[in-house]
This record gives C-alpha cells, sequence and structure tokens, in this order.
C-alpha cells in the first residue's frame, strides 16, 4: 500500500478530532473530485512498518477520539489488504476509538457481494469483495457513494454529493438493514 498523507489532528474527516490517513490510489476518477492527486496507485509514499507505528502512537492520544480513513480509495485492491490489518489492530488496540471509511463503493453493492460470496469463497474475485467486508465490519461509521461533481452539496455534513450516504455500519451489522448515522 501507498499513502498519500496523514493529518494527526483532523477535524473535517468524521466528528471530533481524529487522525485521518489518506491512502493512494483510486480506481474511480470522479469528475472535480477534491483529492485527485491520490489517483495514481504509484504516486504518493510508501506505508512502511515505520510509517504504521507512527499512525497507531498518533492515535494512541486520549484526545484523539477518531481515525479516518480516505483517500484514493480504501477498498481497492491494492489497498485491502493493508486496511485490513489497520482497521483490526485499531479496533483492537483501540475499542473507544471510532472508524470511519470514505469509499467510492455503494454500502448496497458491498453487502450484496458479500452475501453473493460468504457461500463461495473460491469463485473468482471472492477474496476481494469478502475482505472489502471484513474491514466495513470494523469501521463505525461509512461514507459510501463516489463523488457526483453534479449532485455537489456543501450544505451536507461529512460528505460532498448529496448521493453519499453516512451509515452507521454497527446498527446496519445489527438490524441487518442500512442505518443513517447522519442525513
Amino acid at each position: 500500500m501507498r499513502y498519500a498523507q496523514i493529518r494527526s489532528m483532523d477535524i473535517s474527516n468524521g466528528e471530533g478530532v481524529g487522525v485521518s490517513l489518506f491512502v493512494q490510489g483510486c480506481p474511480f476518477h470522479c469528475k472535480n473530485c477534491f483529492n485527485s492527486e491520490t489517483w495514481d496507485f504509484n504516486g504518493g509514499k510508501e506505508w512502511t512498518e515505520k510509517i504504521k507505528n507512527k499512525f497507531m502512537e498518533l492515535i494512541d492520544r486520549p484526545y484523539i477520539k477518531r481515525v479516518s480513513f480516505l483517500g484514493g480509495e480504501c477498498l481497492a485492491e491494492q489497498n485491502l489488504d493493508e486496511v485490513l490489518k489497520l482497521t483490526q489492530q485499531i479496533r483492537n488496540s483501540f475499542p473507544d476509538k471510532t472508524i470511519w471509511l470514505y469509499t467510492g463503493y455503494d454500502f448496497d453493492i458491498l453487502n450484496s457481494k458479500y452475501n453473493e460470496y460468504k457461500y463461495t469463497p473460491f469463485a473468482a474475485s471472492a477474496d476481494e469483495w469478502l475482505t472489502r467486508w471484513e474491514i466495513i465490519s470494523n469501521v463505525d461509521v461509512l461514507v459510501d457513494g463516489e463523488y457526483i461533481d453534479e449532485q455537489k452539496d456543501l450544505t451536507l455534513k461529512f460528505r460532498g454529493s448529496k448521493n453519499q450516504r453516512v451509515i452507521d455500519v454497527k446498527q446496519s451489522l445489527t438490524q441487518s438493514k442500512m442505518v443513517l448515522y447522519c442525513d
């Protein structure tokens, strides 16, 4: 995995004070994306054990209440393994921190693909979809959907276009239906 940036004190990509990791690489290339410099999978910087340790140290501060994963695309195939490891480690080491994840993938499609492949784990591309869902299951809040410039709305909380949703993942999993975190 490569990364574009780490924000050590971020108040704009989720609720409260957080640490944000911008992964590198995105297949979607949304028109007028605010972060198009993260599209190139070969761009950014190398994610190393040293950087990961620094990232975890930044999270381990009492006033940090949230960790956000953005991009690029966190659920792109090239980023899946490391994002999964990080979400698992954060969930285990800091159970009281809230994890947010921004993705161009649609929650309903992620859920559908998980349900399709959970009984056929050896099917082509099953690993990718099952890993995506495992990441989602470690997340508290998911902001889903590609940015659509024609639906841009600067009054929306935590997202840029009207098609995107802010989803309470834990409640969605508990209730077996998509539950919004906020409108």
